[in-house]
């Protein structure tokens, strides 16, 4: 397949390929590294090595020229506030060049969209990130600790994380029930209950403890009434 094969090429002129020193040139001298046009070259032969089609060799080129837009866009835009930013969306647009191409060779249709039990999983879990955590803030309104226990546990912890913790796990209980591995979500309870209780129990605050348990249990407890409404 086209899309496997580019997505290969990809990968290894993106990551394996790029030494660090390249990667800090081109940011220091954006469109006037040498290292860009080096990187852009590297990515054109690897797409028409692995393509290995003299009939394709317009695929490669495409690559190789909408990779040089991307990033040179990257370079342009992209500050210290922004990079972690324009580093996903320059993986994005690449990615939708190698799915657009696999479009025109129709590697791909949107009949999966038609698919009622892909439709049923997508919403599921869109329901599990940011609706969850929304349902669950508003079940734990009347429990909310006070003021300074609050600010205390968020500055001891990184921005969101507790937020992204949540939907990461309920994600993860979510795929383990589709799969019919309930090992895995007594692994998760076990792994969180040992780094996140463990803290909070030495902190001897009570109240924080409960209000963490009971979240937890709520987002577990929604992750796997999802999944089994799902199965």
């Amino acid at each position: 397949m086209i899309f496997t094969k580019l997505i290969l090429a990809h990968l290894l002129g993106d990551f394996i390929l790029q030494p660090n020193s390249w990667v800090a040139d081109k940011e220091n001298r954006k469109l006037k590294s040498k290292y860009l046009y080096f990187h852009v070259l590297i990515h054109t032969l690897l797409s028409f090595i692995f393509l290995w089609d003299i009939q394709l060799w317009w695929v490669a080129l495409v690559v190789g020229i909408s990779h040089y837009i991307i990033d040179a866009l990257k370079l342009s835009f992209q500050n210290i506030k922004t990079k972690k930013r324009w580093f996903f969306i320059d993986q994005l647009l690449h990615v939708l060049v190698i799915l657009g191409i696999s479009f025109y060779y129709k590697e791909f249709n949107l009949n999966f969209i038609e698919d009622q039990q892909f439709l049923k999983i997508f919403i599921a879990a869109l329901f599990l990130t940011t609706p969850a955590s929304v349902f669950i803030k508003i079940l734990l309104s009347s429990w909310t600790p006070v003021s300074e226990e609050l600010n205390k546990l968020q500055t001891e912890s990184l921005t969101s994380a507790g937020k992204y913790i949540g939907i990461l796990e309920r994600l993860l209980v979510f795929t383990f029930i589709l799969v019919n591995h309930w090992e895995g979500v007594g692994f998760m309870v076990a792994a969180k209950s040992v780094f996140r209780f463990s803290d909070l129990a030495q902190a001897k605050q009570r109240k924080l403890t409960e209000y963490v348990l009971i979240g937890t249990l709520l987002s577990f407890g929604l992750a796997v009434l999802t999944g089994i409404l799902i199965k």
